[in-house]
């Protein structure tokens, strides 16, 4: 027996307020089943002794020591840059007078 119905597609694009033709009504009927048969056969096997977990395989984090290395000087920085002020880069001014503060 299907567990997603067309009248069940229907019904949520209603809700959705997401219009759909005859064809994707019957198409997405049978993908939304599909998806909701793997998640019963899913469920089926989690039994209390089985941890829940989100990634199959551990997640680490691989950090290395921050060492300072050569930086670029500020004026070969700069020399790319359309325009540049007081060491900085020169952009448009996105908000209006009455934002500063």
């Amino acid at each position: 027996m299907s567990a997603i119905s067309k009248d069940e597609v229907i019904r949520v694009a209603a809700l959705a307020r997401v219009a759909l033709s005859e064809e994707e009504v019957t198409r997405l009927a049978g993908e939304l089943d599909a998806v909701a048969s793997a998640f019963a056969r899913v469920t089926s096997v989690v039994t209390p002794d089985l941890p829940a977990t989100s990634h199959p395989v551990p997640l680490t984090n691989v950090m290395r020591e921050d060492q300072p290395g050569p930086t670029l000087d500020v004026e070969e920085l700069l020399a790319g840059a359309p325009a540049a002020e007081d060491s900085a880069f020169l952009v448009p001014r996105i908000l209006g007078e009455d934002s500063a503060s």
